[in-house]
């Protein structure tokens, strides 16, 4: 006869990554939560070391007790109210959120919208038909990122720096760029600005770009990069 605390075990290996559940206050071995939604729990002294928390996404919640030695934070989200052990380098685990450290990353048709970016480090990353929408990127660095298809409409990009990225065919509409320099992007053709919020010299530096940027229509919003700046 299987025992109850057989059962117990069972029942955890049973369950799916996204379905875990932090573990009790102090916890042994591998534990695997990938894609679990945590959001806003207040974790005691759990020994996390080694887990498997990619995609986990951890806004709002309390780690400060939590000991995360090796663990994997890839892709997971975070935000400003995400409490961090003292001391840990949240900054540089891979992890999603304000002030990510990001150079490169791989991030091809992924879902940040309403994600806080503020800060981030996105310099060199592969954004292209990623969902920014209503996203937060005020002041976070994209210099040569590859933004091709991606949507930024509603997303506050105030003072983001878009230094030779590729923006062939972004959604920008009603998107907050003041403060932004867009003269220096590789590349607009096909970008939809509609509705977006910009000072007039922005709109006068953009017009003044190749006709073949310019004139290039966006099959998403059915309209060409020039109709949109002077729509």
């Amino acid at each position: 006869m299987t025992s109850p605390s057989r059962l117990a075990s069972l029942s955890f290996y049973s369950t799916t990554p996204e379905q875990q559940k932090p573990p009790g206050n102090v916890h042994e071995g591998a534990f695997d939560a990938r894609g679990a939604d945590w959001r806003n729990l207040t974790l005691g002294e759990i020994d996390l070391s080694k887990a498997r928390l990619c995609r986990v996404d951890l806004r709002g919640v309390d780690l400060h007790g939590c000991r995360l030695e090796g663990t994997d934070l890839r892709l997971a989200r975070y935000d400003s109210h995400t409490i961090w052990p003292n001391g840990f380098d949240f900054r540089s685990c891979g992890a999603i959120g304000p002030q990510a450290k990001l150079n490169g990353a791989f991030l091809n048709s992924a879902d940040l919208s309403e994600m806080d970016l503020e800060e981030a480090s996105l310099m060199g990353a592969y954004l292209s038909g990623a969902d920014l929408s209503g996203a937060c990127l005020r002041g976070a660095r994209l210099a040569g990122a590859d933004l091709r298809h991606a949507r930024l409409r509603g997303a506050l990009c105030e003072e983001t720096r878009f230094l030779n990225c590729q923006l062939d065919y972004v959604d920008f509409r009603c998107a907050d760029l003041n403060n932004v320099e867009l003269s220096t992007a590789g590349c607009i053709r096909g970008a939809d600005f509609s509705d977006a919020i910009y000072p007039d010299a922005l709109r006068t530096s953009l017009l003044g770009r190749a006709f073949q940027e310019l004139d290039c229509w966006n099959p998403l919003t059915r309209r060409t990069t020039r109709e949109s700046l002077l729509g």
